[in-house]
């Protein structure tokens, strides 16, 4: 099952899910607003995807922080943390695959090649 997270008024998110439905693709949706980032599934995240492709640094949330937020986030730990509190922060949607990859952002061509 394709696990799908995110926060469910964003134009990318609502536009994902609704390409994935109209694939009829089994979702489980993570909504971070509801559920918060999960701390677990963080560093595997990273690791898969790297923190500066996790991390939103172009949102208005990003550029809502002041400069010591901003520059704890240049840790991984600091990275985590600030992701815990600001789950506005994570580029979205965040997805896992079944096959254990893990994507960020939404890429019509590479989910088509991922589900067929």
């Amino acid at each position: 099952m394709v696990t799908l997270y995110g926060i469910p008024h964003c134009d990318t998110v609502k536009k994902a899910r609704a390409w994935l439905a109209d694939r009829q693709v089994d979702v489980r949706f993570h909504d971070f607003k509801k559920s918060g980032v999960p701390a677990s599934a963080l560093p595997a995240w990273m690791a898969a995807v790297g923190r500066d492709r996790l991390l939103n640094r172009r949102g208005t949330t990003w550029r809502g922080l002041d400069a010591a937020a901003q520059a704890a986030a240049g840790t991984d730990a600091g990275a985590v943390a600030l992701m815990q509190a600001q789950p506005s922060i994570v580029k979205r949607p965040v997805v896992e695959w079944p096959d254990g990859t893990v994507t960020v952002g939404f890429d019509a061509d590479d989910w088509a090649r991922r589900i067929a």
